[in-house]
């Protein structure tokens, strides 16, 4: 089938009011004849189940966790962007649209970029009539900081809580729609497939998690809001029980897959500490904004810190190299996720590692505790000369702002983050492929939405920091209550749609085999056995740093790790009980697929762009290498039985408002 992304015609930045002005409406009467099933309750789930039920509809609201609160948004930490132009310094949509085209390194669908830029504002207004406490300035105006990939202030935060804390808004819109009977419930509910009737997406199965019960479920339409794939690597930012089983189960219905190589590797992170543990924990792009990244100068100085003979305070500033902001001195440590991530590890590969492994860097608030102390003190008529008053006041202002990330730092890492330097290395956190969606967050099936971080539309090849809140917002607040209402319109009359049709009969059956297949397997390895090999192969030639090679030997080994799972692996207890392991069956099964496909997606792509870094393409100076001329397109996959005969279904970017130039941050 052709790709038709439905964008509209005309300028840019008036597609969609023009769009909004001339699409079908639900009137509100026939509004309450029509259910809406949405999977996943995050910041996108979240606020399109409240919208979706403000306006009339039957809301059907799915997560596997005990309370929607729980979704993996609520670790966001950072912040959301907006174009506000608070500070004056020079933002506007057009910049904030710019910027993410730019960052995503020209591999975004512009139209779907500009229309997240103009509604960006509108999330703010939203957030903070629901009571979110967003940081304010002393004269209380909200206060904004920096993220990578900008030269401007747009990020609007809430300490290093801005997930958990916009999460509770849409969580709070949610109970009010809860307690009026527009929203039913499902927690501890998984879904396990869609239904498709008549071509249309009229329902799911989902499995009880609680008592192990089959369920079918019937709706007009279906939106999937499930987050990403970032536990395709096992070790990752993403929460344990984050997993890529609704999107994969429609994409084996029919929903193309796109750009699945574009995943991004998260420049600050917690270094891995030993093979015990299950994820990784991040620590907040923002604190690039006040600290500084840095590796010793001489080889002899990181050998001596990683066998325990000097600490970072023992290196005087000339022998520290701040690598960031010698190598991109326009952007310094502020540089996108991606360009951060590759010259951490570069530097690590190269022997300057400050851990015990190797395979970290220092980011240092040494400099912006004495800055902020500093001007605290002129403020206060106090000495400036008195280093130990600057001190302190400069670490209660750094408290301030980032209190929580370094007591989480300190629990973790048992240092302290004010005295010592941090430590970070890279890893996986964000993907920016996801389901293909239109410009309607329609996927290819019809009836079938998907939104946030599981569509792949608004990113390109790497997302800008504290972008994901904001998309996820738009699309749920803003988005999809105008375009699921013009495919709506023509079924106000259908009426309830039965869970007796044969489609939920042999969906059901589909499910229920599947499960007693992995009950009576009887192997002899765990499901984390599996994932975890998984997890190497794809990190180790499908992570930061991928080629041919390496990309060619993991499609034949995870398709080989697949072939043995299925054999060998062992799921205890019963299918009708709250049962962990065949929980993580599932969604590992579908790891196994996926992980083929996106090491298939990387090694068609021979280019370098964004998160997807491939060795054979790459600038002199170790930059990503582009090709405009044959790549400039996404790439959508189309499900044919198994990863290796899925089919490339190509959509052109055709970019009419931002020149295709080579991406530099110097």
């Amino acid at each position: 089938m052709a790709l038709d992304s439905k964008i509209p015609n005309g300028p840019i930045a008036d597609k969609w009011t023009n769009y909004k002005d001339h699409i079908n409406l639900v009137n509100p009467a026939n509004k309450r004849n029509l259910d809406i099933i949405v999977v996943g309750t995050g910041l996108a789930g979240g606020s399109a189940a409240a919208t979706l039920a403000e306006l009339g509809y039957n809301v059907k609201a799915f997560c596997f966790q005990d309370s929607p609160r729980r979704a993996h948004s609520i670790a966001a930490q950072g912040g959301i962007n907006a174009a506000k132009n608070y500070k004056g310094d020079g933002d506007s949509v057009y910049r904030l649209f710019y910027d993410t085209v730019k960052g995503g390194d020209y591999r975004a669908r512009e139209a779907n970029v500009h229309r997240l830029a103009e509604v960006s504002a509108n999330i703010i207004d939203q957030c903070v009539a629901q009571g979110v406490p967003l940081a304010r300035e002393y004269g209380g105006l909200l206060d904004n900081r920096s993220f990578g990939g900008t030269l401007v202030s747009r990020t609007f935060y809430a300490q290093g809580q801005t997930g958990q804390q916009l999460l509770l808004g849409a969580y709070s819109a949610m109970n009010r729609q809860i307690g009026r009977g527009k929203i039913k419930m499902y927690n501890r509910h998984e879904m396990l497939d869609i239904v498709i009737v008549n071509g249309k997406a009229r329902g799911i199965i989902a499995r009880n998690l609680i008592t192990g019960e089959i369920e079918r479920h019937s709706a007009h339409a279906v939106v999937i809001g499930s987050g990403g794939y970032g536990n395709v690597f096992f070790l990752s930012t993403n929460a344990m029980g984050s997993n890529a089983t609704a999107a994969w189960k429609i994409h084996k219905k029919g929903a193309f897959f796109a750009n699945p190589c574009y995943t991004q590797i998260h420049p600050t992170c917690i270094p891995v500490s030993g093979d015990h543990q299950s994820k990784l924990t991040l620590m907040s792009e923002s604190l690039r904004n006040d600290g500084r990244i840095w590796v010793p100068k001489n080889l002899e100085d990181a050998k001596a810190i990683r066998e325990g003979k000097k600490k970072a305070t023992d290196l005087s500033e000339e022998e520290r190299d701040y690598f960031l902001e010698r190598r991109y001195p326009a952007f310094g440590n502020l540089v996108p996720r991606d360009v951060a991530s590759r010259a951490a590890k570069e530097r690590c590969d190269a022997g300057f590692g400050v851990n015990k492994t190797g395979e970290a860097v220092y980011l240092d608030f040494a400099a912006a505790i004495k800055r902020y102390g500093t001007e605290e003190a002129y403020v206060k008529g106090l000495d400036a000369n008195d280093s130990a008053l600057v001190t302190k006041l400069g670490t209660a202002i750094v408290k301030s702002k980032y209190g929580n990330l370094f007591q989480m730092y300190l629990k973790i890492v048992d240092e302290d983050p004010y005295v010592t330097p941090m430590m970070i290395y890279p890893a996986v956190h964000y993907t920016m492929g996801g389901t293909w969606v239109d410009y309607n967050l329609m996927t290819t099936i019809p009836g079938c939405f998907s939104i946030g971080e599981s569509n792949f539309s608004d990113h390109g090849a790497n997302r800008l920091g504290a972008s994901a809140l904001m998309q996820g917002l738009a699309d749920g607040y803003f988005v999809l209550p105008y375009t699921i209402g013009d495919y709506l319109a023509p079924d106000i009359k259908m009426g309830e749609i039965s869970t007796d049709l044969p489609e939920f009969v042999e969906a059901e059956k589909a499910v229920v085999d599947q499960i007693n297949k992995f009950i009576n397997n009887n192997g002899k390895h765990s499901v984390d056995y599996f994932h975890k090999k998984l997890g190497k192969i794809m990190w180790d030639k499908v992570g930061m740093a991928r080629n041919a090679k390496g990309l060619t030997e993991a499609i034949e080994e995870i398709a080989a790790l697949r072939e043995e799972f299925y054999k060998d692996v062992k799921v205890p207890g019963s299918a009708y009980e709250f049962n962990q392991e065949l929980e993580k069956a599932t969604r590992v099964a579908d790891f196994l697929e996926l992980g083929e496909l996106f090491a298939k997606d990387a090694l068609h792509r021979n280019e370098s762009c964004g998160g997807h870094f491939r060795e054979e393409y790459q600038t002199e100076e170790g930059e990503a290498l582009r090709d405009d001329e044959n790549f400039a397109y996404v790439a959508a996959w189309e499900y044919k039985g198994k990863p290796s005969d899925a089919v490339l279904h190509k959509e052109p970017l055709n970019y009419e408002n931002i020149k295709l130039v080579q991406r530099s941050y110097k």
